[in-house]
C-alpha cells in the first residue's frame, strides 16, 4: 500500500488514517452518492470537506486529483494490485466501489449491464437536467427576461420522471433488488423537489411509484447518514 503523501492532495486535506479510502466531497446530490455508497457497502474511509463556495475545487491540490474541478473524487491506497487509485466523476466511483466490493451491483453480465446503463441515464440526463431546471428556478437564471429555457428543463424534468414513473412498474428499485442505479439517482430526485424547490413545477404529487420509491430510499439508514457527509466544519 502506497504512502498517500506523495498525492498533493494530502498535503491540503492530510490524511488522519492513510490505510483508509479518502473521500473529497460536498454533499450536493453528486457528492452523497460516494458518501451513501461508502455507508451502503461498509467500507472503511476518511471524509473530506471540499467547500465549493470558497472554490477550493480550483486550487492545485485538489485539481492534482481531478483537473475537472468537481466533486466528489476519491483516493484508495489499496486500489487495483495493490497501488493507490485516484478517481473523479461519480458514475466511476459507484462502479469502483460496486466492483471493489462485489456489492450493489449485479455479477450477472446482462444484469450488469442494464443497471449500468441506468446509472448512465442518471449522469447524462436526470443530473444534467435538474440541475438546469435549478439554476433557471431558483438561482441566477431567475433573473432572465426569457423563460423558455426554464420551461424547457421543467418540460424536460418531468419527462425524466416520468420515464423513472414507467420503470418502477412492478419494481420497489430500478433494478428490482437496490443498487448503484437508486444510489446514483435518490440524491437528485430529493434535491429537485426540496432544494431546488420545484415539487410544483414538475407536478411531482401526481407521481405514484417515485414518491414511493424516495421515501422507501430516504428510509434506509446507510441513505441517511450518507446525505451528511461530509459534516461541514463548525
Amino acid at each position: 500500500m502506497a504512502v498517500l503523501s506523495a498525492f498533493p492532495i494530502t498535503q491540503r486535506w492530510p490524511a488522519q488514517h492513510p490505510d483508509r479510502l479518502q473521500l473529497y466531497a460536498l454533499n450536493t446530490p453528486n457528492g452523497v452518492k460516494a458518501s451513501i455508497m461508502l455507508e451502503e457497502i461498509g467500507l472503511p474511509y476518511e471524509a473530506h470537506f471540499i467547500d465549493i463556495g470558497r472554490n477550493e475545487t480550483w486550487t492545485p491540490e485538489f485539481l492534482s486529483l481531478n483537473p475537472n474541478g468537481k466533486i466528489p473524487a476519491i483516493l484508495d491506497p489499496d486500489g487495483p494490485g495493490g497501488k493507490p487509485l485516484a478517481l473523479f466523476e461519480s458514475g466511476a466511483i459507484l462502479v469502483y466501489l460496486a466492483e471493489k466490493t462485489g456489492k450493489l451491483l449485479p455479477a450477472d453480465p446482462a444484469a450488469r449491464y442494464e443497471t449500468l446503463q441506468w446509472v448512465m441515464f442518471q449522469t447524462a440526463a436526470i443530473g444534467p437536467m435538474f440541475g438546469q431546471l435549478g439554476f433557471f428556478h431558483k438561482f441566477a437564471g431567475r433573473a432572465y427576461e426569457d423563460k423558455r429555457p426554464l420551461e424547457r428543463y421543467i418540460a424536460e424534468s418531468q419527462r425524466l420522471l416520468g420515464v423513472l414513473e414507467t420503470r418502477l412498474e412492478g419494481r420497489d428499485w430500478i433494478m428490482g433488488d437496490y443498487s448503484i442505479a437508486d444510489v446514483a439517482t435518490l440524491g437528485w430526485v430529493r434535491n429537485l423537489i426540496g432544494f431546488y424547490e420545484a415539487r410544483d413545477l414538475v407536478d411531482f404529487d401526481s407521481l405514484s411509484r417515485v414518491p414511493a420509491w424516495l421515501e422507501r430510499g430516504l428510509a434506509r439508514p446507510a441513505v441517511q447518514r450518507g446525505l451528511e457527509i461530509p459534516a461541514r466544519p463548525l
